[in-house]
């Protein structure tokens, strides 16, 4: 299982937590879920108490990811495994992403 707390423009939102590659859940933070000023991280995860599920890594998030010869780049210089979508977020989308959202992973024990 590995996670990753979700940022929108540097503001805690929640978690992303893959316990598969066949399982992804995202869960707002409780925080950020009360306060009514704070705008959903995207249109298809709405603020809500309730977790998110989801057979493959959320669009949101997988949109972060480069594509193409950008990809297999990165994959070999970070080591990482071209097909691990949620390795490659991890390791690419902590800063300077095109979008409100960065990430940085959380250890978990």
């Amino acid at each position: 299982m590995r996670a990753l707390k979700i940022y929108r423009n540097g503001i805690f939102a929640g978690i992303l937590t893959e316990e598969n590659r066949q399982h992804y859940i995202f869960k707002y933070d409780e925080k950020y879920f009360n306060d009514t000023g704070k705008a959903a991280i995207s249109l298809t995860l709405s603020k809500s108490q309730k977790e998110y599920s989801s057979q493959f890594l959320f669009p949101v998030f997988f949109n972060m990811l480069s594509e193409g010869v950008n990809r297999k780049l990165q994959s070999i210089q970070l080591k990482i495994d071209e097909e691990d979508n949620f390795g490659l977020l991890a390791a690419t989308a902590q800063c300077d992403t095109i979008g409100a959202i960065t990430v940085k992973p959380i250890i978990i024990k």
